[in-house]
């Protein structure tokens, strides 16, 4: 039997399952919104990060995994997504929510930014040790998501393709957007070889995602 590149992540072990779910069950705290390099705070523990473009559902995303129904608020108020959100998770490691790319009513000069922001930081954070890029299922990986592949690639960041809003679709149009991401993938050496499929409605991949968390640990 040949093996899928890319094949979706397995179902964690019922260990792994706990310790996700005992991780995200402790306090998550918002910490701060940093708008330059300079605001970020110490690099003293691990991060993992989440990027996507606007409305991929990033918002909704962080708020089924950490069991909160308005940590990440899911507006798509431009002055929330210009700043990288940091969360505190039980003072084991720092989730960071960076800001939304592709939104197409933005100012030219606010877009700007955001972008040298985003550069900055997935390029220079020592302790990041994966970015979850997410990508809605409805449309698979578009020209604005391989703008971030190729940063990723060039900084040498892991990144890990979440799949999201995979309720809103149907079995055989997932298929064919698994086979579209499995293919633009495949010339990202930095890809971290599993994908995972998401429903932040159904729970879909949620203890799945928190599993992954947890052992990086």
């Amino acid at each position: 039997m040949t093996m899928l590149p890319f094949p979706e992540a397995p179902h964690p072990t019922p260990e792994d399952t706990e310790d996700g779910r005992k991780l995200f069950a402790g306090p998550v705290d918002f910490v701060k919104g940093v708008v330059a390099m300079s605001g970020l705070p110490p690099a003293d523990r691990l991060e993992i990060c989440f990027a996507g473009r606007s409305n991929v559902g990033k918002s909704s995303l962080i708020n089924a995994l950490t069991g909160r129904k308005a940590l990440a608020r899911t507006s798509n108020t431009p002055g929330r997504t210009q700043e990288i959100n940091y969360f505190d998770v039980g003072e084991k490691l720092y989730l960071v929510d960076l800001p939304g790319y592709g939104f197409a009513e933005a100012p030219v000069a606010v877009v700007r930014q955001w972008q040298a922001l985003l550069k900055s930081y997935l390029s220079g954070r020592a302790t990041l040790r994966r970015a979850f890029v997410l990508i809605d299922m409805r449309h698979g990986i578009k020209k604005v998501d391989e703008e971030i592949l190729d940063l990723l690639n060039k900084a040498a960041v892991t990144f890990q393709v979440v799949l999201t809003k995979a309720d809103k679709i149907s079995v055989a149009q997932r298929e064919k957007t698994l086979e579209q991401v499995r293919k633009a993938l495949s010339k990202h050496p930095a890809a971290y070889p599993e994908l995972l499929v998401t429903s932040s409605e159904k729970g879909e991949g949620i203890a799945t995602l928190r599993a992954i968390i947890a052992t990086m640990q």
